[in-house]
């Protein structure tokens, strides 16, 4: 006799009942893997870490920052990839944290949540970070002092500061052997070199009061990667056609066509190694001081603390066109609940 375990129906592993607002039709999406690369099964984790970020914004003007390594560094990020991740983290971070303590500027510890991109729209390598700061910094004396302009600091000296201490930290790592895959000398000098001759790009822009979309933003890139099932068009033999926004061109949206292999290489360029982190907390808003640093830093603001958002969030009420008529919204009715296999037992 053996036990051979048979679904007892294909809801066992869990999903979504979508039904159309106007021509009715339902469907079924399911969704089991739960892998952080997934664009369809992290939609859950995503909501919980927005309302977590939302309930720990304060009432201070934020600014959002943009830190973008220079493409000739692509060929060594597919060598090692943590180790450039690493250091770019770790660049960024320094940048802003001497910009901060400098009394020239603010005199005081900022708070930063980072979140790394690796990609463009086209699905290229494109690795950057974005930042979100509150506009201010915690002293050493308990104080706040606000941010003096609207871009937060000069945006050359961040750049050049930035591209001084990622190829520092590049040079330290190729000492250490970290880069043990570049193997030509010669040819980790000349990159190296080749760097500091050239600008680096750093974006920054004052988020006003719309720092919620920022999170929001950055909530749609921090548990899945690179292309939402929302932008693949269509299959035609191996070829596969998905929609991007052109930047350079005014942001016009087109369709990208590209072999079936093709896209699988893209798509893995960007699988994070594994265990490694893409989002960060640093400063005042670091995991091990954020909750004490936050209720002082209300107190000098006269706010009232907040309760940090539960890990229990409401379901997703978000909606999607309609592929069949293209006029109603596809909305969830219902949780497919996760049944256990039925046991069969076979002589």
């Amino acid at each position: 006799m053996c036990r051979r375990v048979v679904p007892c129906d294909v809801t066992w592993c869990w999903g979504q009942v979508l039904r159309c607002d106007h021509c009715q039709a339902r469907s079924i999406c399911y969704y089991g893997c739960r892998d952080r690369h997934c664009p369809q099964c992290q939609g859950h984790a995503t909501e919980q870490w927005s309302a977590r970020q939302r309930s720990l914004l304060l009432p201070v003007p934020y600014f959002h920052l943009v830190f973008t390594l220079p493409h000739t560094l692509n060929g060594w990020i597919q060598l090692h990839p943590d180790v450039i991740y690493r250091c770019l983290f770790a660049a960024v971070w320094d940048t802003l944290n001497q910009f901060g303590r400098n009394t020239r500027h603010l005199g005081g510890e900022l708070g930063m949540t980072a979140v790394l991109h690796t990609w463009g729209q086209n699905l290229s390598r494109h690795v950057h970070v974005h930042c979100l700061i509150p506009g201010g910094v915690l002293t050493g004396t308990g104080d706040w002092h606000k941010a003096k302009s609207h871009y937060l600091f000069p945006v050359r000296a961040l750049s050049r500061r930035f591209r001084g201490r990622m190829v520092s930290l590049l040079r330290a790592a190729v000492n250490a052997g970290e880069l043990h895959r570049v193997t030509n000398r010669d040819e980790v000098d000349g990159v190296l070199n080749g760097l500091m001759q050239h600008e680096w790009v750093v974006y920054t822009r004052h988020c006003l009061n719309q720092a919620e979309s920022v999170v929001d933003y950055l909530a749609r890139y921090t548990h899945r990667i690179a292309i939402s099932n929302g932008r693949l068009l269509t299959m035609e033999d191996d070829r596969i056609a998905f929609r991007y926004k052109d930047y350079r061109d005014h942001s016009r949206l087109k369709t990208q066509w590209l072999d079936g292999q093709e896209f699988v290489r893209r798509f893995l360029m960007h699988i994070l190694p594994k265990g490694f982190m893409r989002i960060r907390h640093f400063g005042y808003l670091s995991n091990c001081t954020r909750r004490r640093k936050l209720t002082v830093i209300r107190h000098c603001l006269s706010q009232p603390l907040k309760p940090e958002a539960t890990l229990e969030s409401p379901v997703s009420q978000r909606c999607w066109p309609c592929p069949l008529c293209d006029n109603g919204l596809v909305r969830m009715i219902r949780q497919i609940p996760r049944f256990k296999p039925a046991v069969i037992l076979t002589g």
